[in-house]
């Protein structure tokens, strides 16, 4: 089985007229479960429907839309596998230097919210022909949210877009009904009665009277705070993202509606979880797992996943930074055991393979099989997390499956490693005897990658991320598993800077205790506010939806520097930053030569070429007196 056509010269080899369904992507085509565009290309060819791929089209006209011909069907469009703008840019909104998910890394092959300009290619292109958006930026912007970088409240993505659909969360059942519907000739307004799709209702339309009777679900329809109010009123913001949280199990999540001016978005309940099966078959289809043969320089995303499995999908954490659980879920979606060590085993025997196989996880590494032992409990709860502030009762949280498979794909013929290098749960982990000897013996190459985020159990509170004791307990079983393998290994924690809730003394303590347990993060991720997410409301709302409390976070760029400067004390560069910092809260202490500063009284010396641009302070009294802010001349006249 070969690639899905991507030109006018495949198709037509192909013997096809025209495509019935063209996917537009932002990303490159790589023919890969981990990517969009190839696991929904590959669901619609296998119910018999003919997909051609516009990857990464040159969007300043619809000549490209034009080439591929008129798609008897519709079209569907996404902006691939992340949010253009995190994509495109750092946390301090400069422009990033790579796209990973762009040939060699090159930028600029797509534009910023690129969903509404694909949106508008495709109806200029053929008029009359069903636009259908998805992916993750679509499902992140579906209702009105807050826009980091434009540092504005934006509508629904529908409205731009003026999509006929937009399909939130995982898209592989939706896009197949939408394509089976649309081929038996119903149109396009029809459609508005499925899960997991939202749409924008026209001015003189009325709301459609839907049920919803293979759930939990009453059937009521919940009405967000309207997008004008949301710009006006930071407290309403606060409201319209908890009601949405509110509404994410897709057993008794409701529909949800916005007005924005004359016109209404309407969000219909989530689509329901997808089974084993189901998930065993999206994956055993005729993936070639390679970046499309017309790319001459390898995709950076692909080079890192090529050799890596997916297990599992959703996760049930809620961190209020993450947007897993707005797009994947909140159940856990399990493969079963067959359907991993059969595409370990097709790994295994591919061209090139080394015999490692780069990770077995997902959106965590230990969430394999967990669920509710309860499911009707399951089908009328609502909270947030299932492990925050404590794990629930109800929650089957054992490691054995997990353990049997790590097991097995060892014994894969072909196989010399099994990594996990997908993000642990510390606190399901940390209590499993059986799983931690294994990941430690088996799975982990000297370093293990863990993400304790911070040390304040005020700032994980707001990230909902389990207390400080949990890393420290953690951080103990780890090492005791690792003598007991008779291995030298290391943890390499990751920790988040200016989150909402955390502040320059909160900084300042991280540092210590980063110092006091011989830390030095050559890495730290500098919080940014994504769509929708509940900690975004924090830093935008200064609230947290949940509680309705107020909530400090840091705004301004020059304090959000300074807070990675604190994670960073220990780098030259940053002295003078850490100094300041240490000085304004009277941290003194902090400063010297004794075993527990932070840095010295005199600033290092920064090697020649480490930050071009910078010049060196002066060292000696001089310095010291205009960093105290003694005039000098008065200084040494004296």
């Amino acid at each position: 089985m070969g690639f899905l056509p991507t030109t006018r010269d495949e198709i037509e080899a192909l013997g096809w007229d025209r495509p019935d369904v063209v996917l537009v992507s932002g990303d490159a085509y790589i023919d890969h479960p981990s990517f969009a565009a190839a696991i929904l290309g590959r669901c619609l060819e296998s119910r018999g429907f003919r997909v051609a791929i516009l990857a990464q089209p040159d969007w300043r006209s619809a000549d490209p839309w034009r080439e591929l011909g008129r798609p008897r069907l519709f079209y569907g469009v996404s902006a691939g596998n992340m949010d253009s703008m995190i994509n495109h840019y750092t946390a301090n909104r400069k422009r990033r230097n790579s796209d990973a998910y762009s040939p060699g890394g090159v930028i600029g092959l797509r534009p910023d919210r690129p969903t509404a300009v694909y949106a508008q290619r495709c109806r200029e292109a053929f008029r009359g022909v069903p636009v259908v958006t998805g992916g993750v930026e679509a499902s992140l912007r579906r209702v009105a949210q807050y826009d980091y970088w434009s540092d504005k409240v934006l509508p629904s993505i529908l409205v731009p877009s003026k999509a006929h659909l937009l399909v939130f969360g995982m898209g592989e059942r939706p896009i197949v009904e939408i394509a089976r519907r649309l081929d038996a000739g119903e149109p396009v307004e029809n459609l508005r009665d499925m899960r997991g799709v939202a749409y924008l209702l026209g001015r003189s339309e009325t709301l459609p009277d839907h049920t919803w009777n293979d759930a939990a679900c009453d059937n009521r329809t919940v009405e967000l705070p309207s997008f004008q109010e949301v710009v006006e009123d930071k407290v309403k913001f606060a409201v319209a993202t908890r009601l949405v949280h509110h509404e994410t199990n897709p057993l008794n999540g409701r529909r949800q509606i916005q007005a924005h001016g004359d016109r209404t978005v309407v969000i219909n309940p989530p689509d329901l979880a997808l089974s084993t099966e189901e998930l065993d078959t999206l994956h055993a289809l005729p993936y070639t797992r390679l970046p499309h043969p017309r790319y001459k320089d390898p995709v950076p995303a692909w080079e890192t996943i090529k050799d890596s499995v997916q297990i599992m999908r959703g996760c049930f954490g809620g961190c209020t930074f993450c947007s897993i659980t707005l797009h994947q879920g909140r159940a856990i979606q399990s493969r079963s055991r067959e359907s991993v060590l059969q595409e370990i085993g097709d790994i295994s025997s591919s061209p090139g393979f080394k015999g490692h196989i780069s990770d077995i996880g997902g959106p965590t590494a230990n969430m394999y099989r967990m669920q509710c032992s309860k499911p009707d409990v399951e089908a009328i709860c609502r909270r947030p997390s299932c492990i925050h502030p404590k794990v629930c009762k109800l929650l089957d949280t054992s490691h054995a499956p997990l353990v049997d498979l790590m097991k097995k794909s060892r014994r894969v013929p072909g196989v010399k490693k099994v990594h996990v290098a997908s993000g642990l749960r510390m606190d399901l982990a940390r209590n499993e005897t059986e799983y931690m000897d294994e990941l430690v013996r088996h799975h982990v190459g000297g370093h293990l990658k863990v993400a304790p985020e911070h040390t304040s159990d005020a700032v994980l509170s707001c990230m909902k991320k389990p207390a400080q004791h949990t890393f420290e307990e953690f951080a103990g079983k780890f090492e005791e598993a690792s003598k007991r393998a008779g291995k030298e290994q290391y943890l390499l924690p990751y920790f988040i800077s200016s989150h909402p809730g955390s502040g320059v003394k909160e900084s300042i303590n991280l540092a210590v205790n980063l110092k006091k347990d011989g830390y030095r993060p050559r890495q730290v991720q500098d919080f940014i506010p994504a769509p929708m997410d509940v900690a975004t409301c924090m830093y935008y709302a200064g609230i947290d939806p949940h509680t309705m409390k107020k909530v400090s976070t840091a705004r301004r760029l020059k304090d959000r520097l300074v807070q990675r400067a604190l994670l960073q004390y220990w780098k030259p560069e940053n002295w003078q930053t850490v100094r300041n910092a240490l000085m304004g809260a009277g941290r003194e202490d902090l400063i010297g030569e004794g075993p527990d500063c932070l840095i010295p009284t005199l600033p290092p010396r920064i090697p020649k070429g480490d930050r071009p641009g910078f010049k060196q302070p002066k060292a000696g009294y001089r310095h010291a007196a205009r960093e105290r802010g003694v005039d000098r001349k008065r200084q040494r006249n004296t």
